[in-house]
Formats: C-alpha cells, sequence, structure tokens
C-alpha cells in the first residue's frame, strides 16, 4: 500500500502555504499507510555556507539546547526550530562533516537530514496516522518551493521511526517508495562497499542509497534515474527531491498507482486524486497518469526563467 504525496509550487501563493497543502494531502493518504507518516520541505536555501539539520530523539523530547552547543564545534550553529522530540539545527559547515559528527558523537540520535534547503519530519515512535506528524511538527505553518509527504503501511520492516519515509542518504536528497524491492540486500552489500552508509534494513532506504551513489559518480538527476530503472529489481513508485526540484518515477511495468497533475501554480503527485484534490484549482488541472518506465522532473531553475 503506503500513500505518496509530492507538490512543486510555482507561484507565491502556493509556497506561502506549501505545508498545509501537503498536510491535507497526507490526511487523504491516511488509509493507504496508518502505521506511520513523514515529510521533507524544501524551504529557503542557505547557499553553499551552511546547512539545515533535520535530528530526531526516538526515545522522549529533549532540551535541544545543549545539543546545538555540541553541535557548534562544527561549525557555527543556531537552534532554528525545537520540537520536543525532534529539532531543526543551522550549521555553517560542510554537509558530509556534519553527518559524520553526529553519527561519532550522538549516536543515540537519528539524523533525519542535511542541505541546503531540506527539512525532515518524521514522528517519534513512528506509529500512527499523519494527524499527529502534522501537529508536532507543526507542518501546516511550513513555507517553501516542493515538498513530499508519505503515509507508511509496514510491509517489508518494522514499525519504526527508522523505517518511515522520506529516507534521506545524501545532501539534499530524499526519496518517498509505494513498493518493493526484490534485489535489495544484494544491492545494500554493493553500495556498502561502495562506500554507502544504511541505518535499516528497509529496501527503500537502498534505493535513496543507489541514488547517492550515483551521484558521487557524477550522474545528474536524469541519468541516476535512467540506471536505477535498469539497477534496481521490483515493482515501484518513486517520488524523489533534490534542491532543484522533484521527479517521479515508477517501474516499467506499472504495478504502483500514481496520478500527476499541473496547473499553473503548482505541480502534484499523489498514490490517489483525492489527495490531489484538496489544492486550489485543481478543477483547472492536467491530470494524468505517469507512463511506466518514464522520468517526470519539475527543476526550481525552470521556473525561475
Amino acid at each position: 500500500m503506503c500513500g505518496i504525496a509530492g507538490l512543486f509550487a510555482k507561484s507565491d501563493s502556493v509556497s506561502g502555504a506549501l505545508g498545509a497543502h501537503l498536510a491535507d494531502m497526507l490526511i487523504q493518504l491516511n488509509d493507504r499507510g496508518p502505521d506511520s507518516a513523514g515529510a521533507a520541505i524544501y524551504g529557503a536555501d542557505l547557499g553553499d555556507g551552511a546547512v539545515k539539520l533535520s535530528v530526531l530523539d526516538p526515545a522522549s523530547p529533549r532540551d535541544w539546547t545543549p545539543i546545538a552547543a555540541s553541535v557548534g564545534s562544527v561549525g557555527a550553529t543556531e537552534l532554528t526550530r525545537s520540537l520536543g522530540d525532534q529539532a531543526l539545527l543551522t550549521v555553517e559547515a560542510d554537509a558530509d562533516v556534519v553527518r559524520a559528527w553526529m553519527a561519532e558523537h550522538h549516536p543515540d540520535l537519528i539524523v533525519l537530514s542535511v542541505g541546503h534547503a531540506i527539512e525532515t519530519y518524521k514522528r517519534a515512535g513512528a506509529v500512527g496516522a499523519p494527524g499527529g506528524l502534522i501537529e508536532t511538527a507543526g507542518l501546516r505553518s511550513l513555507t517553501g518551493g516542493h515538498a513530499l509527504g508519505h503515509t507508511r503501511m509496514a510491509t517489508e520492516s518494522r514499525v519504526t521511526t527508522e523505517h518511515s519515509h522520506p529516507f534521506s542518504t545524501g545532501t539534499d536528497l530524499c526519496l518517498v517508495h509505494n513498493g518493493s524491492l526484490c534485489n535489495h540486500n544484494r544491492l545494500r552489500r554493493t553500495l556498502q562497499r561502495r562506500g554507502v552508509s544504511f541505518a535499516t534494513d528497509n529496501d527503500s532506504e537502498v534505493a535513496a542509497g543507489y541514488l547517492t551513489w550515483r551521484f558521487r559518480e557524477g550522474d545528474d538527476l536524469q541519468a541516476a534515474l535512467e540506471a536505477a530503472e535498469r539497477d534496481l529489481d521490483g515493482f515501484f513508485t518513486f517520488a524523489i527531491g533534490t534542491r532543484d526540484g522533484f521527479a517521479v518515477m515508477r517501474d516499467p511495468v506499472g504495478c504502483k498507482p500514481a496520478v500527476l497533475a499541473e496547473t499553473d501554480d503548482w505541480v502534484a503527485m499523489a498514490s490517489e486524486f483525492r489527495a490531489i484534490a484538496t489544492l486550489p484549482g485543481v478543477e483547472d488541472a492536467h491530470v494524468w497518469e505517469p507512463e511506466p518506465g518514464q522520468i517526470y522532473r519539475w527543476s526550481r531553475a525552470a521556473v525561475a526563467v
């Protein structure tokens, strides 16, 4: 099952209410994934000199001020959002350096994402409908250029925060997935030998890790997804977020459902049309089913032009 929601803002009105629109979409997808929910918001870009660190304590709410102070040893750090069990920090440092430092010094915390624009939110305990995530993360108040969300039905791994989507394995990269990969254990071992690390046994994290590796090898998003279509064996619908935009791809057979829609103000993707039906101006949208094996991409740079 699982539910995927993606929204790409093409106007200021949609960008200013991005989190609220994504929240409404996720609520409609509750029946597809009542086990857990997660969201990635691509908000204001900090530029190349700093990154956003999204971090969660799976055990309990905490005071994040001491954590921010300790991360300050890597680079100047600001506690941007403190949400009890999760926080958003701004760090003037390289993304890979921040990830490595957190793994060494705070292994009890879950690094949800690191990037110049991405902010990732999941619900501690990972159990429950998206309404809980929307409330604890204050999702409706968030703004940005594009966003991805996921409601999970756990069929491939346990119901824990670590196993919930989105998975972010590289700078500003995240992936949400509906489906199942057949060769993820073998591919995980191959990627580990090539320097990609994993926090879970979830097949979706392998797909995200595969894209991270392809980017390290010099691929752009188009080339990385074309390689993924060749090397990932299974049935899937992927929605992928990057610093510049988002993309959608289904497996060559198209087993898992997906709907795309576009207006002058937004592009939306969801597992079911009822999620897209919550968006303003949907009555004027061009609506279609993405073709199996075809890659669909939208870029912030293209909108700016």
